[in-house]
């Protein structure tokens, strides 16, 4: 189980002002939202596909969707978010460019969070040991993993100019850190503020 002291979700918390309406998109058992009602008194909603997750969320007294976020968020009318948050789910959807689009509808900005897939470790696994790799922010086996989508913070960046979508801002996490210099070397997680 995931703890709520997670530096990634900390850092993402940091983000959203005090009191802002945020939509969490893949929410998982519900940490980040409840962390974000706690440090921000946000008034958070979060969107799962996963029952399991959908309980914990609901035994911890949070707002929790059903749904699957490559059918769009047609339930929810534009601009009715401060924030909108992908942690570490845009890698498990399979219409990325359409999920971000619904997203950034919905909300005024949106936060995305990612594993690196080329970070340092993960790179000498490949080379070395011919494997896909296991880190501590790829922590599945290829048999197991939820992802569909292997990418860098680099591909991101291509991605943002491609779909001409604005970067407020990035900042990229190493292991209890940000990582300043050579961040789809060194960083295990990006996180990108992106605006309309």
């Amino acid at each position: 189980m995931r703890s709520e002291n997670r530096y990634d979700e900390r850092i993402i918390a940091g983000l959203v002002a005090p009191g802002s309406r945020v939509l969490d998109l893949g929410c998982g058992d519900g940490e980040l939202m409840a962390l974000l009602v706690r440090t921000r008194q946000a008034r958070v909603e979060g969107v799962e596909l996963d029952d399991e997750a959908i309980f914990r969320c609901v035994a911890k007294g949070l707002s929790v969707t059903h749904g699957d976020l490559d059918e769009g968020l047609a339930d929810y009318p534009t601009g009715s978010f401060d924030y909108v948050i992908l942690n570490q789910s845009l890698q498990q959807v399979k219409r990325v460019d359409f999920v971000i689009e619904e997203a950034l509808r919905v909300g005024r900005q949106v936060i995305v969070a990612f594993p690196n897939f080329l970070h340092w470790q993960a790179r000498c696994q490949m080379f070395f040991a011919g494997k896909v790799p296991v880190t501590p922010s790829l922590p599945y086996k290829w048999y197991s993993t939820p992802n569909l989508h292997f990418l860098s913070i680099a591909d991101f960046w291509d991605f943002t100019r491609e779909k001409k979508i604005r970067v407020v801002e990035n900042m990229n996490l190493g292991a209890g850190m940000v990582i300043p210099i050579l961040p789809n070397l060194f960083a295990r997680t990006g996180i990108f503020v992106l605006g309309r």
